[in-house]
């Protein structure tokens, strides 16, 4: 089986060594870019089985009187509405084959707001209430529509969510390392693995959940 990945360059790709790797290169707040690449995909491989949308820009932390217009916009195209295009491309092919898989990536922080993020998680919260309608819109066709909620992670996005002022404060690693009640940082295999998972005839019975891999952290 084929894995089409998708990143704005191929340098993001170069550690990935693997025979059925298709590294593209797509700019997701491009809608033609986005259409061209399932093209492709239907051209080259005749069909689509699954699709995971892991892509996401994190906000620093902000208040919402500092938030301006271009911010809020762009958190919503990159978090939001490019799982509405790629979701849309994916299901038209979906559907000729009466089946298929879709994980979409959210945060714990849906559930566990932070504050000076709100623009960061309206975007990923909806997310969440669009995945739950498309479950059951396509449900019909034999496809699976489920959202994945990352905990702290240990990636440099975690960074990216705080500011310099935070990080002098004490918001750091530690810290959200602190508020897991496992006591650990999410590291990138964690989320692989319920990936992995949910891909599997295992999960051929889950469609519409929200699951949190995230240690305890939105209890």
């Amino acid at each position: 089986m084929a894995v089409v990945g998708c990143d704005l360059s191929l340098e993001q790709m170069t550690d990935i060594q693997h025979d059925n790797l298709d590294p593209q290169i797509v700019n997701l707040e491009d809608e033609s870019q986005i259409t061209q690449l399932f093209t492709h995909v239907k051209r080259t491989y005749g069909r689509v089985d699954g699709l995971v949308n892991i892509a996401g820009i994190p906000q620093s932390s902000k208040p919402i009187d500092k938030v301006t217009t271009q911010l809020w916009e762009k958190m919503m195209t990159v978090n939001a509405t490019s799982v509405f295009l790629t979701c849309r491309e994916a299901v038209r092919l979906m559907k000729q084959n009466n089946s298929g898989f879709i994980i979409n990536t959210g945060t714990v922080s849906v559930a566990r707001p932070r504050s000076g993020l709100q623009s960061y998680i309206a975007s990923k919260g909806a997310v969440e209430v669009f995945s739950r309608a498309l479950a059951l819109e396509t449900a019909p066709y034999n496809i699976r529509v489920n959202v994945l909620h990352p905990g702290p992670a240990e990636t440099d996005m975690l960074e990216k969510c705080t500011t310099k002022e935070d990080q002098i404060n004490g918001l750091n690693l530690d810290t959200f390392k602190q508020s897991v009640p496992l006591g650990q940082l999410i590291q990138p295999d964690d989320i692989a693995h319920m990936v992995n998972f949910l891909l599997s005839d295992y999960a051929r019975l889950m469609t519409g959940a929200v699951i949190h891999v995230d240690g305890g952290r939105s209890l």
